[in-house]
């Protein structure tokens, strides 16, 4: 670290945000996760940033940024892009500052998101929304800004913004166990993951700092790996508050120096993750907020892992819970999702001869004692001698699967396996 070259940001900027934010922020609760502390054998808490203000970090970071707007700036207005959650801490700023924002949401945002943008922001801000992904309502909202004159404020790439989020770290030295081995933060453009590992590697620096990305929208991985910021060719929008095709170079600037290390986890495994975050621990995560909960569970469940990855098989583990903006209309979807990747729900399309008895055959047959269908789409079709069935079948277990497989290639049906990347999905979920 003695060799570390100047970065865009400093522990002294976070101090500098920590004093703004002072009374406009709360120091949110970090609780222990009995939960994960059981599974894993070591002390896990969550740090509970979907308590915070507008029910996400971001407010940080945005109150930060335009607080040092110039009165001339102030005037003219902001503009941003947002996948939902800097828009509301925006909404806020604006609201507070009295400053007039434009914010461009990509279309996939949950509608309450952006319900809650509108009650937050009231008369101070203007949604539009753009067909396309966050990547696409960036470049909308930039060019807006260079058009208009006003100041764009950046949800991740802005030194100011990242040093508002680095005030979460400022918190974490006051409250973390002294045995922490390591700190797991949400990745979308890096900004979090940025302000954080700026004041914890100067303060803790024993403590290891680890992202945490959706396998559909890696794009810190991708960058570490390139050694630059790159360009996903395509990025899944479902963990929505970091569904972002490329990596902030200034973030990435500071994620290269001083971050140990980025892991990746599949969304099925953080809607599972959300799933048990709700029943087990009263907590009400946005997938994004489950991302680093997800990875203590897939990546530090073991002590040869926790010592690969940390340094020590025993110490305590801080997983960042960033929002709590979820929709509870997509927890159909998260079930769906969290079901297939468990391998509990598969789907099969079933050829059955259009005679009496065949369904009956099936049922008594094929499915096992514990197998139960969930969704079934049958059109007879009085002009063919077979008919094609789509078959939803939960199991009791995975290791299920092995028998009913084996089943339905003994039977007289004709039977295919729906594979996990079909389109047939789309229709389902």
């Amino acid at each position: 670290m003695t060799s570390l070259p100047a970065l865009p940001v400093t522990p002294a900027h976070i101090d500098e945000a920590a004093q703004i934010l002072r009374g406009v922020v709360h120091q949110t609760q970090l609780d222990r996760s009995e939960r994960l502390s059981d599974a894993l054998g070591v002390p896990v808490f969550l740090k509970r940033e979907d308590t915070q203000k507008c029910r996400s970090f971001k407010v940080r970071g945005a109150y930060a940024r335009m607080s040092a707007l110039s009165a001339a700036q102030r005037q003219a207005g902001v503009v941003c892009a947002s996948a939902g959650n800097h828009a509301q801490g925006i909404a806020y700023a604006c609201s507070q500052l009295k400053v007039r924002g434009t914010i461009f949401l990509p279309s996939n945002t949950p509608k309450q998101k952006r319900d809650r943008i509108q009650t937050i922001g009231g008369d101070w801000v203007e949604q539009v929304i753009v067909d396309g992904t966050f990547d696409r309502a960036n470049a909308l909202a930039q060019e807006a800004a260079r058009t208009s004159g006003r100041v764009y404020v950046h949800p991740y790439d802005d030194a100011g913004t990242i040093a508002g989020q680095g005030t979460i770290a400022a918190e974490l030295c006051e409250q973390m166990p002294e045995n922490t081995s390591c700190v797991l933060v949400p990745v979308g453009g890096g900004g979090l993951l940025a302000g954080i590992a700026t004041l914890l590697k100067a303060q803790r620096p024993e403590i290891r700092v680890i992202g945490v990305e959706p396998a559909g929208a890696a794009s810190m991985r991708a960058a570490l790996d390139a050694g630059e910021p790159v360009t996903l060719p395509g990025v899944d929008p479902f963990v929505d508050g970091t569904a972002v095709g490329r990596a902030g170079s200034v973030a990435f600037d500071i994620v290269r120096h001083l971050v140990d290390d980025v892991v990746v986890v599949p969304e099925g495994a953080v809607c599972t993750e959300m799933l048990d975050l709700y029943h087990s621990d009263g907590v009400i995560a946005e997938p994004a907020g489950a991302l680093a909960s997800t990875a203590a569970r897939n990546y530090f469940a073991t002590p040869e892992q926790r010592a690969l990855l940390t340094g020590s098989a025993s110490g305590a583990i801080v997983c960042v819970t960033s929002g709590g903006n979820n929709d509870l209309t997509r927890y159909a979807e998260v079930q769906e999702r969290s079901l297939r990747h468990e391998g509990l729900r598969h789907y099969f399309l079933v050829t059955f001869p259009q005679q009496p008895g065949a369904l009956r055959m099936f049922l008594a047959d094929v499915l096992g004692p514990g197998d139960d269908i969930v969704h079934f789409q049958y059109t007879k079709k009085n002009t063919r001698e077979t008919g094609p069935a789509l078959v939803g079948i939960d199991l009791s277990s995975r290791d299920d699967i092995h028998g009913l497989r084996q089943r339905m290639e003994d039977s007289p049906l004709h039977v295919e396996e729906v594979p996990a990347d079909s389109e047939i999905f789309r229709l389902l979920i």
